[in-house]
C-alpha cells in the first residue's frame, strides 16, 4: 500500500510540476497542450513541452540518482550522515567546473577539438567527478578499512575546495559569477536533447545499485560474518563507488552540486518503511527521491519575481530531516 502511494505521490508531483511555475498559466491552456490541442498563445506551449516537462524529468532523473546513492553509502559506510558529496566526488566535479569557467574562459580544447559553453561544462563536470571516483577506486584497494576510506574522501573534498578558492581568487569577475551561478543547482538547465543520454547513465549507476542489494542487507550484520558468507567486500566496495560515482557525476554535471537530496531521502524513506531490507529499501528510496525532487522544483518555481536556485530549497526539507535523526540517535 505505501509503495502505491509512493508512486501516486510522485506522479502527482509530476503533473503538478506542469500547472505549477513561475508563469501562470490557466488549467485549460495546460490540458489543451498536454493532449495535443492549440494553444491560445505559442509561449504557453513552449514553456510546457520545452521548459516545464523536461525540468520535471530532470528531477525525476536526478531525485532517483542521489537517492539511491545516498542509501548506498550510508549502509556501506554505516553513518547515517554519508551522502554523495562526503567523498569528494561532487567536489571533483565543482573542481572540473572551475577550471574551465574560471581557468579557461568556458572553452576546453583537445586534440585539436575545441568545446565551448554547455558542452564545456557537462565535459569538465564528468571528467572532475570521474577522476575523483577513479582515485578513491585506487585507494580502496589498499584502505581496507571503511571508516578510513570514508575519512580519506572528505579529506579530498577539503583539498579540491581549497583548489577551488585558489582558482575563485584568480579568476575574472565574470568567471566568478558563471560558476557560482552554477554551484546554485537547477533542474533546469539540461536541454531536452540531453535529457535520453542523462537518463541511460543514470539507468546504469541505478542498475548497479539494484544489484548490491543482496551484499548491502548482509554486510549489515557485520563484515565477519559477510565474509564467511563469501562476500568479497573489496569487490563489493569497488562496484558501490563506481555506481555512486556514475551517479553523482551524471546530476551534478547536469543539476550542479545539488545539496541534502541523497543525504536527507534514505532517513525519510526509513521513516517511511521501517526495515533494513534493501530488497524495499532500495526501490522506496528511489521513489521518494524522485517525490523529494520534484517537490522541491515546485518550490522553486512557485510563480513569483524570479525562479529560485535549487541549493537555496533543498536546505528547507533537508535540515529538518538531519536534525531529527542526529536528536533521535543522541543517546
Amino acid at each position: 500500500m505505501k509503495f502505491i502511494l509512493l508512486i501516486l505521490a510522485v506522479i502527482f508531483l509530476a503533473i503538478a510540476n506542469l500547472f505549477i511555475g513561475s508563469v501562470s498559466i490557466p488549467p485549460t491552456e495546460v490540458m489543451n497542450i498536454l493532449f495535443g490541442d492549440a494553444a491560445s498563445t505559442p509561449a504557453y506551449e513552449f514553456i510546457i513541452l520545452h521548459s516545464r516537462m523536461p525540468q520535471a524529468v530532470t528531477a525525476i532523473i536526478a531525485g532517483a540518482g542521489l537517492a539511491a546513492s545516498g542509501l548506498l553509502l550510508q549502509t556501506a559506510f554505516h553513518n547515517p550522515l554519508a551522502s554523495p558529496s562526503l567523498l569528494g566526488i561532487s567536489s571533483g566535479a565543482s573542481l572540473g567546473v572551475a577550471v574551465v569557467t574560471l581557468l579557461t574562459g568556458g572553452t576546453i580544447v583537445a586534440a585539436g577539438i575545441s568545446a565551448g559553453g554547455y558542452i564545456a561544462v557537462m565535459v569538465a563536470a564528468f571528467a572532475g567527478s570521474l577522476g575523483v571516483m577513479a582515485l578513491l577506486l585506487l585507494l580502496s584497494s589498499w584502505l581496507k578499512n571503511d571508516l578510513l576510506l570514508l575519512i580519506t574522501g572528505v579529506l579530498l573534498g577539503y583539498l579540491v575546495s581549497s583548489v577551488i578558492t585558489l582558482l575563485n581568487y584568480q579568476a575574472t569577475a565574470d568567471g566568478i559569477q558563471s560558476y557560482v551561478m552554477w554551484g546554485m543547482g537547477t533542474f533546469g538547465a539540461v536541454p531536452p536533447n540531453h535529457l535520453a543520454l542523462f537518463g541511460a547513465v543514470t539507468a546504469i549507476g541505478l542498475v548497479i545499485a539494484v544489484l548490491l542489494v543482496k551484499p548491502l542487507n548482509i554486510i549489515q550484520l557485520g563484515s565477519s560474518y559477510a565474509r564467511n558468507l563469501g562476500v568479497n567486500l573489496t569487490a563489493m566496495r569497488n562496484m558501490l563507488l563506481i555506481s555512486t560515482g556514475i551517479l553523482t557525476a551524471a546530476v551534478t554535471a547536469y543539476c550542479g552540486p545539488v545539496s541534502f537530496i541523497g543525504l536527507a531521502v534514505p532517513h525519510i524513506t526509513r521513516l517511511i518503511f521501517p526495515t533494513g531490507d534493501h530488497r524495499i529499501l532500495m526501490p522506496a528510496t528511489i521513489l521518494t527521491g524522485c517525490a523529494t525532487a520534484l517537490l522541491c522544483n515546485i518550490l522553486c518555481v512557485l510563480p513569483s519575481a524570479s525562479v529560485l536556485p535549487l541549493n537555496a530549497v533543498t536546505p528547507l526539507i533537508g535540515v529538518p530531516v538531519i536534525i531529527f535523526v542526529i536528536l533521535s540517535r543522541r543517546k
